[in-house]
């Protein structure tokens, strides 16, 4: 039966804001009524290069000239350059390729009880991951997801996960202790994003580090937002020291196109023919989508423009919480992936998005009290004043 002219087909699993963006130019978007909005979500961190970039349009028109999908029965010369650039670029030797952050973790999660099975000949393998954190919304991504609003309605959940508390060493000492026979890997954010922009503490990372080197841990980064560019390093364990087993990557990696990975070191690449594979992952249009975004990093310098944007940004929503003390908390965050902390009582993130958008700023809540600012990695200064004044008139209305 089709829908009734007020309803729709398309499942509602998304509580949508009534908005219909029609077209793209940069870090901004135009909606059906004309009106142009100054975008600091990206398609949540995603348009690493804002829309309609014109040497992606490019790079992906000439590539659908070619050759869009033959599947991973054959070798892809665009996947094998992607692979390449990403191990020079990382401290990872070898790379899986799929199509999202939820199927890069779940092949990390994959990995983690295979490494458990073959190295640590452990019958039941367990992935310790964070309170707070997201990797995911397929069963087993959901499952280390360390929120229990995600978790309700989709019992029973996978067995073989335990959770500490982000930041705290001696809750994650607690926790490896009470699962020592079982733990394989701890899968891990350098920044809690959906959280609330939490940046991970150097010390924690690094004890956490020797722990599971100690214990012959997998130490497993989820880069899928703050990776390619978005801390202001190109990777989120680089801003705190370290270097991890193995890391997942999406989001940014495309720019807008689907493309998600598993970059692991040499010593924990247990996978073998069968284990684990992809229909769409690292097909030619996808491949050619990131190495058009690596190559911009490079060309336009844009981990430089993430730093200098990134303090401006600091700077300027330090300014509003001294500004607007009865309704803000504070702030928090690395380069273009940043939090404005709401006091609570005052307002909601739900509140402060809405009246921004009224402004013609879109911004994305991180958790009830916390509105994420990550914008286009190509933001100019210019663009970034323009967003801190529309925040002001949105506040005011507040």
């Amino acid at each position: 039966m089709p829908p009734s002219p007020k309803s729709t087909a398309v499942m509602a699993t998304y509580g949508r804001y009534p908005l219909k963006i029609e077209k793209g130019r940069g870090v901004w978007l135009k909606a059906s009524d004309g009106k142009w909005y100054l975008d600091c979500v990206a398609g949540i961190a995603t348009c690493s290069l804002g829309h309609s970039n014109p040497r992606l349009r490019q790079a992906l028109t000439r590539q659908l000239s070619k050759l869009q999908h033959v599947s991973n029965l054959y070798e892809i010369p665009e996947q094998e350059e992607l692979a390449t650039w990403l191990q020079e670029h990382s401290c990872a030797d070898q790379l899986f390729f799929c199509n999202s952050g939820a199927e890069a973790n779940e092949a990390a999660i994959k990995l983690a009880r295979k490494y458990g099975h073959s190295k640590k000949q452990i019958e039941r393998p367990l992935v310790l991951s964070a309170r707070a954190s997201f990797h995911g919304r397929t069963l087993a991504a959901v499952t280390a997801t360390g929120q229990d609003k995600y978790h309700r309605g989709f019992e029973p959940l996978p067995d073989g996960f335990a959770y500490f508390t982000y930041n705290d060493i001696d809750s994650f000492k607690s926790s490896l202790q009470q699962h020592c026979d079982r733990a394989v890997a701890v899968l891990i954010e350098p920044l809690q994003g959906e959280g609330g922009v939490v940046p991970g503490n150097p010390a924690f990372f690094k004890e956490l580090r020797q722990l599971c080197s100690q214990h012959q841990l997998l130490l497993i980064s989820d880069e899928v937002q703050v990776g390619m560019g978005r801390s202001g390093s190109l990777w989120g364990y680089e801003q705190l020291g370290i270097e991890p087993d193995a890391f997942t990557i999406a989001k940014g990696l495309g720019g807008g196109i689907p493309i998600g990975a598993l970059a692991v070191k040499n010593h924990c690449a247990v996978f073998e023919p069968g284990d684990h594979a992809s229909t769409f992952g690292g097909n030619p249009f996808a491949c050619r989508a990131a190495l058009t975004v690596a190559k911009e990093l490079d060309r336009r310098q844009l981990l430089f423009n993430v730093q200098q944007r990134g303090e401006q940004l600091r700077d300027g929503l330090s300014q509003r919480v001294a500004k607007w003390p009865q309704l803000l908390s504070g702030e928090r965050g690395w380069g273009l992936i940043q939090g404005l902390l709401l006091r609570d009582g005052a307002i909601t993130a739900a509140e402060l998005v809405k009246a921004a958008m009224a402004e013609g700023l879109l911004l994305v809540p991180a958790g009830a009290q916390v509105v994420r600012f990550v914008p286009p990695l190509v933001i100019s200064r210019r663009e970034l004043n323009q967003a801190l004044h529309r925040l002001d008139r949105a506040l005011a209305k507040l």
